[in-house]
């Protein structure tokens, strides 16, 4: 933080020298630079904040939109360590072929090398850097205590931004990348996931250590480096509709999603294929954030403003001083000019957060989770727009709604979940006066009958008849 504050003094020391705007400028340029150097954990959190309009000024956040986690290259021989560890003294027999002079790739976490197996197979080797876990976790303990000094300072501020618990979601989606095994993992389900989709590919991880990843190459070039004339129009149509499916899939149905998914994590084939790179900063959110998340994506794409208002308060939650109809009529003036706009006509990632701005006005508990789930929306669209610029994101919605809401259907009625219904529904019950203590005696001898009343009333009620459902059938398989 000392970087931030000697880059900004400077500033101010020539700001009699400096117009207004130009001294703007130049103050959120050092504030990203500082970010750059303080590590890999200070430049996430700057990646979040970019699509943060309610926190963080335009000038700022647009320059921290242009963060990038690179890093000096490293000569290879301080990487050896790590291999011997990892895999071995006689790591280099693993290999045919291993280009040390010159990486693919250098970030703050890792440097990255092509290579061959003894089989043939090109690959790709990820090593850490040294000494990386220790200053991540170390970072992570120190902002931790700055959110506590900040919740001392401004409650009211908490009140509705919970920074804690939205650097609580950043810290979990960024361990995967300090463990490899824990990436290889998320590259496996990753790749399940992917198997519906013709354009969409995922590289396999060969072998997985803590500290050194070995899989196969991903072919193509990063989608902000595909030229205009590279695939035809209808390749990259095809592509951009299953990368957005893809990824609506992961928040929706999986609610396990390339937390990302910016253009140089997605390598664009001569084939018409994409292949997601880099799955260490993985999000993960439940179920009710997943289905408000889907209204709020159903409401832009059918330019029905209440309604994302609603699953918007109900992802988060509304305090004792908030304004939810003043919120609702913000949203209901904003949507129209949102939901049928390609990428080329507005930013559809920055158009989403920016509701941000209409809910801490109105002072409204934002959910923690919607800091990574903004970034990923934003980075998605970020990608989508240098493959296809025309593709309309709400049409995108529309098209996979039918088959995500099958997948969610399915998954509320699958045995894991009616299970939970059934335990809910009986604690219900047993926390019901009389009646409820009669139905449990019922339940106990397999007397249940359709005529049965209780003071259950909603989702209680729809709990109850689950679980009456459930014993139904079991008793019908037990008589068989």
């Amino acid at each position: 933080m000392q970087e931030v504050g000697r880059a900004t003094g400077r500033l101010r020391r020539r700001a009699g020298r400096l117009p207004e705007e130009g001294l703007e400028e130049q103050r959120a340029r050092a504030i990203r630079q500082a970010l750059e150097q303080l590590g890999p954990l200070y430049v996430k959190i700057g990646q979040i904040l970019s699509t943060r309009p309610d926190l963080v000024p335009d000038p700022v956040r647009q320059e921290l939109a242009l963060l990038t986690d690179r890093a000096r290259v490293r000569p290879f021989h301080t990487f050896v360590p790590a291999l011997e560890e990892e895999l071995g003294a006689d790591w280099r027999r693993e290999f045919a072929s291993f280009d040390t002079d010159r990486p693919l790739g250098a970030a703050s976490l890792a440097q990255v090398y092509r290579a061959t197996r003894r089989d043939g197979t090109p690959c790709v080797v990820k090593i850490q850097r040294p000494g990386s876990q220790g200053v991540v976790l170390g970072d992570m303990t120190v902002l931790r205590r700055l959110t506590r000094v900040i919740g001392r300072m401004a409650p009211d501020f908490t009140e509705v931004v919970d920074i804690d618990a939205m650097l609580d979601v950043v810290f979990h989606a960024m361990r995967d990348e300090l463990d490899f095994t824990r990436e290889a993992a998320n590259m496996k389900a990753a790749r399940k996931a992917a198997r519906d989709y013709k354009t969409i590919k995922v590289p396999k991880a060969l072998v997985a250590t803590p500290r050194v990843l070995v899989q196969t190459m991903a072919d193509g070039d990063a989608a902000h480096r595909l030229k205009d004339d590279e695939l035809s129009r209808k390749q990259r149509k095809k592509m951009a509709k299953e990368f957005v499916a893809y990824m609506f899939k992961g928040f929706f149905v999986e609610r396990t999603f390339h937390a990302d998914p910016h253009p140089g994590n997605v390598l664009i084939s001569p084939d018409g294929r994409a292949h997601v790179i880099d799955w260490g900063m993985v999000g993960r959110i439940d179920r009710s954030v997943s289905a408000a998340m889907l209204g709020i994506m159903v409401g832009l794409a059918y330019n029905d403003g209440p309604a994302l208002a609603q699953s918007w308060v109900r992802m988060g939650s509304a305090t004792p001083w908030s304004d939810v109809a003043g919120f609702t009529a913000d949203i209901a003036r904003f949507v129209p000019h949102v939901a049928n706009a390609s990428l080329a006509e507005l930013n559809f990632g920055v158009a989403l957060t920016s509701v941000l701005t209409f809910s801490t006005k109105r002072r409204i508990q934002t959910s923690p989770n919607i800091s990574v789930l903004g970034k990923s929306v934003a980075n998605m669209e970020g990608t989508v727009r240098h493959i296809h610029p025309g593709l309309k994101l709400g049409d995108s919605i529309r098209d996979v709604l039918q088959d995500v809401l099958f997948d969610m259907a399915r998954d509320t009625v699958s045995p894991e979940q009616m299970a939970q219904y059934g335990l809910q529904a009986l604690h219900a019950l047993t926390r019901g006066p009389g009646q409820g203590a009669g139905v449990l005696s019922d339940v106990a001898n397999r007397q249940i009958t359709l005529h049965s009343r209780t003071r259950l009333s909603g989702n209680r009620a729809r709990d109850a008849a689950f679980a009456m459902a459930l014993l139904a059938l079991g008793r019908r398989r037990g008589a068989t």
